[in-house]
């Protein structure tokens, strides 16, 4: 795969390459229904995530419900399957949001990744990190990297031997790497995270 050859310049990542396959993005559909996953998904285990959702899609009879069907869902119904209030109102204002600018999947597609960033991030609930998920794992976007994740931070933290003890600098340093693997930071996160989980 081309971005192989290309990450494995940076000696450190590729050894972190060695050690697994390679990986492909796979672009999704349905960007609003995508969004509500990811804010439902925070801070929370892969697992539990998974089972809310799963009870998500069963009140729309296990269907990929619209944004005017989440819209015109009670907030108490949703609350119910196990989303804090904030969560409840923040999938509510992205159905709602999704509405009222006539979001759909082809307007993303031809949307540059900033743009996209810049558009969903005044949704209230919906941050950089949460938008960057979004480009990755649903719109399939090859360079996209997560500054703000958490597991890329502790995988660059040991396999750069980065000092995270300035919040800032220890950024700053993550991003002067992470350049250097552009245009695919995307596949590089994958990797890192993947290294995290083994």
């Amino acid at each position: 795969m081309d971005y192989i050859a290309h990450l494995s310049k940076d000696s450190k990542l590729r050894k972190v390459l060695a050690d697994q396959d390679a990986v492909e993005l796979t672009p999704r559909k349905n960007i609003p229904l995508r969004l509500c996953a990811s804010i439902m998904s925070q801070q929370l285990s892969t697992k539990v995530a998974k089972v809310i959702f799963h009870r998500f899609l069963e009140m729309y009879g296990g269907k990929e419900p619209t944004p005017e069907q989440i819209a015109a869902t009670p907030f108490d119904t949703l609350r119910a399957i196990g989303l804090s209030n904030a969560k409840t109102q923040y999938v509510l204002n992205v159905a709602q949001f999704a509405i009222e600018n006539g979001l759909d999947d082809k307007k993303f597609r031809k949307m540059k990744d900033e743009d996209v960033i810049a558009l969903l991030t005044q949704i209230k609930g919906v941050g950089k990190w949460t938008v960057e998920m979004l480009l990755m794992f649903t719109l399939g976007r090859e360079d996209i990297f997560a500054v703000d994740d958490y597991g890329i931070q502790v995988a660059m933290k040991n396999i750069y031997g980065l000092d995270d003890s300035n919040k800032k600098e220890f950024k700053e340093k993550m991003q002067k790497i992470s350049a250097k693997w552009s245009p695919y930071r995307t596949y590089a996160c994958l990797h890192l995270w993947q290294w995290k989980d083994s």
